[in-house]
Order: structure tokens, then sequence, then C-alpha cells
């Protein structure tokens, strides 16, 4: 799933803001929490500057040595001391309140982002994502979301925080002296603004080619995992490791590349903080000198200018990650704007299986030509038969039959309706599907047969598994149908694992029954009760259709249609 990164950050960001809009106030609260915290913070430098001014103009007024004991105003003192105190009290109060609010917001929302990104997952499933690198989906569903969280709790509100904050100083200090104060806009803009859209234009490219190497990472971790019993069979083991090694030493030049730009902005914002506080220091001396602004002013600008800083340069640092945080967005917000392949259906009129067929049909996986003019009837309480070889399209005639896809020219119909029109709850409750590979959730046996039913009673699921003939192997499990099947159900062998997905389908009891290859697996026993089963259970307004390369299979059938290269024979 190779991405290159198709918008601009603040494209990026803006689209990533807007998911927001549930928790807006609450935003606008942390963003007052944070102004009002650094205000704070910069005001008990400039009272202490003010306290200075004060003590020295009442020691020159008094005329005695402060080296010999001197004196200072007692009364004015502990006044300015006191508001010293609540001022660095609430700093750590309103910085508890605004780190909250942006912590509640980010788990919330990356709460909310995770649902969508199922929903948008389950929509695109399954003709989008068959094929689909899964390592780079798990990159996406747990570290690039994961990611977000430093935007929303420390971006969104530090960028509107610097704003604010910095008017508020610049208002300040240009009252102190016009020009001042425009010195100051200018240090702001520089520190908050130049060197982190510098620094993250030159860094953007390498942020998001670390997020897919990570993810490709992550997805050849995974294939080794499950390719475990092979590579040690046929000693791949040490070739496995270094393609490892590799791609780990990749990834992490990649993360120096990312870490020199992080120290460069560092430096260069290190030296733009002090360029301009400097600057503002000769600047008002040159005034005072001129006898242009008074000594108070030249000292409470220099120091104002000096103590104000810290919301610009916690902006500024935001751009050494803020490549990561984009490049994981941009990743996030594809997968969520990517239109699904089939579009589910919804508000129709409800539909009653009466029977299928195929008229017509052409299908093709892009250039690969599967089905060519392919026609077939599929009636209601009939055992359809459908043999052929492998690779002659029997198993993409059922994916057309779930609307996995859409046939590119003919119809699919059910009950005489063009299955484009039927909604597709009812496509899913008249429909039982066997695959070739069942796939098992890890949990227990009960639970994955159930999962042909929700909320099946324990009577039912029994029943189901043996009509699949697998009740008596789960019975001699140490735990039954409590015993959990582990990961990818790699405790059972593939004729169990094939039995419990049959036993899905039974429980599921739909009308219309698409198994493919449903005994490939399983000895001639095993087919036989299976098979016996599917037959007893057919009624008269049950169709099963049944896909198989072996002819045995056929055996219980009502019409058998050959099949070779996308077409009846």
């Amino acid at each position: 799933m190779e991405q290159k990164k198709r918008r601009k950050g603040i494209v990026i960001m803006g689209q990533l803001i807007g998911l927001v809009k549930p928790l807006l106030l609450l935003m606008c609260l942390a963003i007052l929490l944070g102004v009002l915290g650094y205000l704070c913070a910069i005001f008990l430098t400039i009272l202490t500057g003010y306290g200075m001014l004060y003590g020295l103009s009442e020691i020159l007024r008094q005329n005695v040595d402060v080296i010999e004991g001197g004196f200072f105003p007692s009364r004015s003192f502990g006044t300015i001391a006191s508001i010293l105190i609540v001022l660095a009290i609430l700093r750590g109060v309103l910085h508890y309140g605004e780190q909250y609010c942006n912590h509640f917001i980010a788990f919330k929302l990356l709460a909310i982002i995770r649902h969508k990104v199922f929903a948008s997952l389950r929509r695109l499933c399954p003709a989008k994502l068959e094929g689909r690198d899964k390592g780079n989906l798990i990159s996406i569903i747990t570290s690039d979301i994961e990611l977000l969280e430093v935007f929303y709790a420390h971006t969104i509100s530090p960028i509107a925080i610097a704003i604010l904050t910095s008017l508020i100083m610049v208002l300040f200090i240009g009252a102190q002296y016009a020009p001042a104060g425009i010195l100051a806009l200018l240090g702001y803009i520089v520190v908050g603004v130049v060197i982190p859209v510098w620094n993250g234009k030159k860094g953007a490219e390498e942020g998001m080619q670390f997020r897919n190497s990570f993810g490709e990472l992550n997805s050849f971790i995974l294939d080794s995992l499950r390719g475990l019993d092979e590579t040690i069979q046929y000693d791949k083991g040490e070739e496995r490791m270094k393609q490892i090694d590799d791609r780990s030493r990749e990834l992490g030049l990649m993360q120096k590349k990312l870490n020199r730009h992080e120290a460069v902005q560092g430096s260069l914002t290190n030296m733009a903080i002090l360029l301009f506080s400097f600057g503002m220091l000769f600047f008002m001396l040159w005034k005072y000198e001129r006898g242009i602004v008074s000594f108070d002013s030249m000292l409470i600008t220099v120091i104002a200018m000096m103590g104000s800083f810290g919301p610009v340069t916690a902006l500024s640092n935001l751009s050494n990650n803020l490549n990561q945080t984009l490049a994981s967005g941009e990743r996030v917000l594809s997968l969520l704007e990517e239109e699904p392949q089939i579009e589910e259906v919804g508000e129709k009129e409800q539909t009653i299986f009466a029977g299928a067929k195929a008229e017509h049909v052409d299908f093709a996986y892009e250039e690969e030509q599967i089905l060519k003019d392919y026609s077939i009837e599929l009636p209601r309480g009939k055992v359809v038969g459908i043999h052929g070889a492998s690779g002659s399209g029997k198993s993409t005639l059922l994916k057309l039959l779930m609307r996995f896809w859409d046939a590119d020219q003919g119809d699919i119909r059910i009950s005489g309706k063009d299955i484009r029109e039927v909604n597709t709850k009812d496509l899913r409750d008249m429909e039982s599907y066997v695959t070739q590979e069942t796939y098992l959730f890890h949990d227990s046996i009960a639970n994955n047969i159930a999962v042909g039913r929700p909320g099946a009673s324990r009577e039912e699921i029994i029943e189901a598994a043996k009509k699949a003939s697998i009740h008596k192997f789960i019975m001699t499990l140490p735990n039954g149908y409590d015993t959990e099947v582990g990961e990818l159900g790699d405790t059972l062998s593939g004729g169990e694992k094939q039995r419990i997905g049959i036993a899905r389908a039974f429980l599921h009891d739909a009308p219309f029954m698409l198994l493919d290859e449903p005994t490939s697996n399983l000895d001639s026993l095993n087919e036989g009760i299976i098979l016996k089963s599917l037959h007893e259970s057919r009624g008269d307004n049950k169709t099963v259709v049944l896909v198989s390369h072996r002819k045995s299979t056929m055996n219980v059938t009502d019409v058998i249609y050959e099949m070779e290269n996308g077409r009846i024979c």
C-alpha cells in the first residue's frame, strides 16, 4: 500500500482539525487555559522586573547604601511576592487543566478515528482489501492512529495558544514602544512559523517514506512469524534474519535523517531566540541612550521579549515530530477517503429468496478474463453441483453471487431481482458461504461456530457441529466446546478448521448455501457424513451450490454443471 504524500501539510492539518468539531467547546477551553497559563509564566518575569524597578527607585530616592545594610520596601516586596506566588500556582493549575483537556480530546478522537477506520475497512471489504498488504493496514490501525495523539494533544491548541499569546505580548511590548512591538512580532513569526515551515518542507517526503517503510517492516515480520515452520524446515532462518536486519538498518538510517532535521531546527530556533532577544536589548539600549524611551520601558520590554518565546518555541518543536504525524494523517485520511468497489444497498424493499441465476456474465480481475458469457440457473430446493478444474472460475462465480464484486457484463439475479437492487443485509441473511480456507478467530470453538449466528444457544451450536461431523472430535478435547483454537486456528488441522466453517454455515441456516470445495481437506467418511447432512437439510426452500473438483462430491447433487475456462461445458 505504498503511498506518496498527495496533500500539503496545511491541508492534512485542516482535515484532521475538522474531526474536532464534536469537541470544539472543550478545545476552546484548552486554548483559553493554555493562553492564561503562558501569560502567568511570562508575567512572573515581567513582574519581577517591575519589582526590581520599584526597589531601585526606592533605594535611589532614600539614597541608602545597599552594601551597608541599605533599605528595601518590605510592604511592596510582600505584595509583589504574593502576586508572584499566586501566578506560579495558577501557572501549574492552568497548565494541568490545558493538558487534561487536550489529552481527553486526543484519546476521544482516536477512538472515533479507529471506529471510522474499521467502518471504512468494512465498506472496502472484500474487493478492495483482497491482496492488500495486511501488515501495512495493521500499521495504520495501530501506530499511525496512535501518532495522531501528538497532533490532537500537542499541536492544535499549541498553535492557537502561540498565536493568541504572541498577539497579546506584541500589544504589551508595543505599548512600551511601538517599533519594539513590531520587532517582537517578527521574532515570533521567524521562530514559530518560518523555521518550522522550512524544516517541515525539507522533511515531509522523508517522513512519509519512514511511515511506509515502517508498515512494510511490520508486514515482513508478520509474514515471517506466520511462515516460521517453513523457515525452519528449509533452513532459511539466517537469510530471513538478514532481510529483517537490512530492513531495520534502512529504517534506522531514515530515522537518523529525521533526527538530523530535528537537530538543525533546534539549533536554528535557539539561535533565532538569542538573536532577537539580544537584538531587542541593543535596540532598546540605543533608544534609551537617545532619550526616546525611559529606563523602565527599556528594561520591561527586554524582559518581556526574552520571557515570551515559550509558546512559539513549543510550536517550533512540534515540527520535529510533525512530519511523521502528518504522514500518518495522510495514510489514515487516504484510507478513510478510499471509495469501495461495491456500494452497499440498504433502502430497497425486502427480498425473500426464491432462487438465483446468472445471465451472460462476463468478469475479469483487471486484465485476466475469468468468466465469459456465463449463464446458470440455481432453482429453489435443489442441490446444484459445479464441477471443474482449479482456475476455471468456480470460486469467482460464488463471489459474484455474494456480491463481493459486480459482473462486468450480464446480470446476477436473486429472486428475479438484479443483485444490485437487493439490500446487502438481506443478501447476507439469505446466503451461507463456506470458502476454501476457513478463518478462525483466537477464541473458543463454540464462539467460532457461533459466528454463523450470534446469540445461538449451545444446543444449536452442538446440532450444527454434528451436521458438520465435528462434534465427536470436539468432545475429545479437554475443554470441549470451550477449547481455545489459538491464533489463526493453528492448534487445529486443515480438515478440522474446514468442518468448523461448515458448522457455521449449518448454524446460519440460510436458504441459499454456497459451498466452495467444502470437503477438500476431509477423508471420505467425514465427507459422506457432511454431504448426507446437506442433502437432508435442503428441504423444499433451500438451494445448495456445491463447488468442487472432486467427482465424489457431486454424488448428492440434483444437477451437475461442468465448468471450463469460465464457461458451462
